[in-house]
């Protein structure tokens, strides 16, 4: 491990009302911010800044107001001619924020893109038929164990892996609460539903997979000038169609995130900072690459701070 700088940019779950409040007066984030209002037909700044909450946590909302909050931090970063990272990788959604800020997917087209996605993995599940769960405290392999125990019929997976021993799985719902039960037995710490309308990167999103993959066709992908590691390969991937390859296969593939992490340690990175709203992937990061710093740029002050230890 050196002291290479790499950028990492949330998914889901990371929004909230008043996220990157901070920054909402810079003229770079208003105008990133208006780029997408004019793609979506609605005002986003509005719903990102005012709510309601109910609205902004739509899945075909959150996905394009995370992806717009994370790409106007990114340009704002720029602006400010902050440290170029080496590398970039992002947690789901994020993957898409990666590839906008390393330059191989135009910012419109991502923010559409990403609308679509959260509409087709909405509508690839009836509402209430599908579910997730955090499970706590076990190995992958027991895990993934859990999971096939209580499958049956019905689909049930391990798909974050999020953490040494913090693993998300997704399914329909009573093959998740059965493989919750599986997992306490097994010794689980805990064990608990998460509050979500989509059962992401499991099986049940290959509907959505199909959708995504006839609009991905319209969109050009250049190779990355700084390299992305993929979720679904947990490698980095330079070439345009392998991008869009695995951009379709991330919706029904585990989130390899811990591999993922350590392919950029590998690689000579020893500092991380979280571009986008909340600290989630600084929480993961901590656990993975525990000697590791990892910055959040979430306010103005870490942001401030952040740019002052540079130019240290």
């Amino acid at each position: 491990m050196t002291d290479k700088l790499a950028f990492v940019f949330p998914g889901q779950g990371s929004q909230q009302v008043g996220m990157i409040a901070d920054y909402f007066s810079e003229p770079v984030v208003q105008a990133a911010f208006a780029e997408a209002t004019g793609v979506l037909g609605f005002d986003l700044l509005s719903m990102v800044s005012e709510g309601p909450a109910e609205a902004l946590n739509q899945t075909e909302n959150t996905q394009p107001a995370l992806l717009v909050s994370s790409v106007a931090l990114w340009r704002l970063w720029c602006e400010r001619q902050g440290e170029a990272p080496s590398m970039m990788a992002g947690h789901s959604l994020g993957e898409y924020s990666a590839l906008v800020c390393a330059g191989a997917m135009n910012f419109a087209d991502a923010v559409s893109l990403v609308r679509l996605r959260g509409l087709f993995m909405q509508e690839a599940v009836a509402s209430g038929a599908g579910a997730m769960a955090a499970i706590i405290g076990l190995d992958d392999a027991d895990v993934v164990a859990a999971c096939e125990k209580a499958a049956g019929n019905e689909v049930v997976e391990a798909v974050n892996f999020n953490a040494p021993g913090q693993v998300v799985i997704a399914g329909q719902l009573a093959a998740v609460k059965r493989a919750i039960e599986s997992a306490k037995a097994a010794g689980a710490k805990r064990a608990i539903e998460l509050p979500v309308s989509v059962p992401s990167h499991c099986a049940l999103m290959k509907p959505a997979a199909e959708r995504l993959h006839k609009a991905l066709d319209g969109i050009e992908l250049i190779e990355p000038v700084i390299p992305v590691v993929q979720n679904v390969s947990a490698n980095v991937c330079s070439d345009p169609a392998q991008l869009k390859t695995n951009l379709v296969a991330q919706l029904y593939s585990p989130v390899r995130w811990v591999e993922s992490v350590e392919t950029m340690m590998a690689a000579g990175v020893g500092r991380f900072a979280e571009c986008g709203p909340g600290k989630v992937l600084a929480g993961l990061n901590k656990r993975i690459a525990r000697r590791a710093p990892i910055a959040t740029l979430e306010s103005a002050d870490a942001m401030a701070h952040m740019l002052a230890e540079a130019n240290q």
